[in-house]
C-alpha cells in the first residue's frame, strides 16, 4: 500500500471521520515532507506547532533510539531520571516552581482547570475566565473553556464554571469577575483563534487584575510556547510572569507530552492522589523533549524565530499590497497570519497544489507555523509560492461562472479594508 489513493481508502474504513486530512505524508527531513506519490511539499505547518525543530532532526532521532533502547517506560510509581531534569529544565526557564507531566495540550489544561480549582475549593471560588474565539483543547471541560461554540456543539449540557470574556479587552474581564471568580486562563497568541496576538496592556492589565483580586493568571502555551513567539514562552514578551502555563505541541518535537509549569506559590498544591497520569513524563518522551530543548538552544532558534518570523511577515507583507482579499499580516515569531476578507480554504488549498502547506483557521486566517530551524532560502520560497497561488486564485476570482465569481471580485475590491 503506497499510493494515496489505497491509503484513503483503509483510512476510510477504519479510522474515523474525525478529520478530512488531504494528503497522505510519508516522510520528512527538516521543513520538507513528501507524500504517498512522491510529491514534494514545504511544510508552513509542522504539524500544528509540533515538530518545532524540523522533521527527523539527527539530534532528537538519537535521543529517542537510544532512549527507547534503555528504558522506555516505568509509570509515575518510581523515579526516572529523565523527568526531573526535565522539570529543571521549564523551571529554569520560566517561573521556578514545579511542573507536573502529562500527554497533550488538553490533558495539561485539564491540570491547569483542577489546579485552579483545589487551590480555591476552601473559598468557594471554581470559576474560570476564559477568551472568545480561545483554544484550550477538546475534552468536555477544555472544550467548555473555549471560546467557539463550534467545538460545543452537540455536546451539551457542558460542564460549570467558565466565563467567557472579550479578549484584548479588559473592561469586559473586569466585568466578568465575581466571588466565584479563581483564576484567568488567557494565551499570549490565538492560534485557533485567528493568529491574534496579545495586546501588551491587556497582559499587564490581567496582572494587575489578578493581583488585586487575588485571582490566578494562568496562560495556554501549548502552540506558542516552546520558542514559537521567539521566547521559550509566549508570556515572556510581555514582562509578566503567570502562576502555571501549560505546554505540550512542540515540547516533544512530534513526541506526545504535555506539562504544566507553576510558580512556587503553587508547586505544592497538588498533593498524591489529587492528579496522576499513566504515561506523563515517561523516560522516552522526557528524553525527546530534553533534546529539543538542547536544539533550541545550542542552535539559537529563539533568535531564527524572531528574525525568520520578521522577514516573512515583511515578505507577504508586499504579497499583501497586491491583492485586495488580503486585509493584513499578523503574527508573533514564526506564529503568523495572513487575515483574508473571505473564507480562506480555496487559498489553502492553492498553496498546496503549488507545494506549500499551511492551515486555514477562524474561517478567514492562513495560519503558517515553519520549524523554528526554517532557513531564509525557505521563507522567501514560501513568500512566492503565496503570491503565485493568490495571483492564481485573483484570476479565478475575476473569472465569470456560474456562481458569479466576477461579482464576488468586485465586492473584493470595494471591501478590502
Amino acid at each position: 500500500m503506497s499510493k494515496q489513493s489505497d491509503i484513503k481508502t483503509l483510512h476510510e474504513q477504519y479510522v474515523m471521520p474525525t478529520y478530512a486530512p488531504g494528503l497522505a505524508l510519508v516522510k520528512g527531513r527538516g521543513a520538507t515532507v513528501w507524500d504517498a506519490d512522491g510529491n514534494k511539499y514545504l511544510d508552513f505547518l509542522a504539524g500544528i506547532a509540533v515538530t518545532n525543530v524540523g522533521h527527523c532532526h539527527p539530534r532528537l532521532v538519537r535521543a529517542i533510539r537510544r532512549q527507547a533502547g534503555r528504558l522506555m517506560h516505568v509509570s509515575n510509581l518510581f523515579y526516572n531520571t529523565l523527568q526531573p531534569r526535565l522539570a529543571e529544565a521549564l523551571s529554569k526557564r520560566s517561573l521556578g516552581g514545579k511542573c507536573f507531566f502529562c500527554n497533550s495540550g488538553a490533558e495539561a489544561n485539564e491540570a491547569l482547570i483542577k489546579l485552579a480549582r483545589l487551590w480555591g475549593h476552601t473559598q468557594g471560588r471554581y470559576e474560570i475566565i476564559t477568551m472568545r474565539n480561545s483554544f484550550h483543547g477538546r475534552t468536555l471541560a477544555t472544550l467548555t473553556a473555549t471560546g467557539q461554540a463550534k467545538v460545543q456543539k452537540g455536546f451539551e449540557p457542558l460542564p460549570a464554571g467558565f466565563v467567557l470574556a472579550d479578549y484584548n479587552d479588559l473592561a469586559s474581564v473586569q466585568a466578568a469577575v465575581n466571588d466565584k471568580t479563581v483564576a484567568i486562563l488567557v494565551e499570549a497568541v490565538q492560534g485557533e483563534g485567528g493568529v491574534r496576538p496579545a495586546r501588551p496592556d491587556f497582559i499587564k492589565g490581567l496582572a494587575e487584575l489578578c493581583r488585586r483580586k487575588n485571582l490566578l493568571l494562568f496562560f495556554d502555551e501549548v502552540q506558542c510556547g516552546v520558542g514559537r513567539t521567539g521566547r521559550w514562552f509566549g508570556y515572556q514578551r510581555y514582562d509578566v510572569e503567570p502562576d502555571a502555563f501549560s505546554l505540550a505541541k512542540g515540547l516533544g518535537g512530534g513526541f506526545p507530552i504535555g506539562a504544566i509549569v507553576t510558580s512556587p506559590k503553587l508547586a505544592d498544591v497538588f498533593q498524591p492522589g489529587n492528579h496522576a497520569t499513566t504515561f506523563g513524563g515517561t523516560p522516552l518522551a522526557c528524553a525527546a523533549a530534553l533534546a529539543v530543548m538542547d536544539i533550541i538552544e545550542d542552535e539559537r532558534l529563539l533568535d531564527n524565530a524572531r528574525v525568520m518570523g520578521e522577514a516573512f511577515m515583511e515578505s507577504l507583507k508586499k504579497v499583501a499590497a497586491k491583492y485586495p482579499f488580503i486585509r493584513e499580516v499578523r503574527g508573533a515569531g514564526l506564529m503568523v497570519g495572513l487575515v483574508l476578507n473571505q473564507p480562506a480554504k480555496e487559498l489553502e488549498a492553492l498553496l498546496r497544489k503549488h507545494g506549500l502547506i499551511a492551515l486555514a483557521t477562524a474561517d478567514t486566517v492562513i495560519r503558517f507555523l515553519p520549524p523554528l530551524n526554517i532557513r531564509t532560502a525557505d521563507v522567501r520560497k514560501a513568500a512566492r509560492i503565496v503570491d503565485k497561488a493568490c495571483a492564481e486564485w485573483l484570476t479565478q476570482l475575476a473569472k465569470p461562472g456560474p456562481d458569479d465569481q466576477s461579482a464576488r471580485f468586485k465586492h473584493l475590491k470595494l471591501n478590502r479594508d
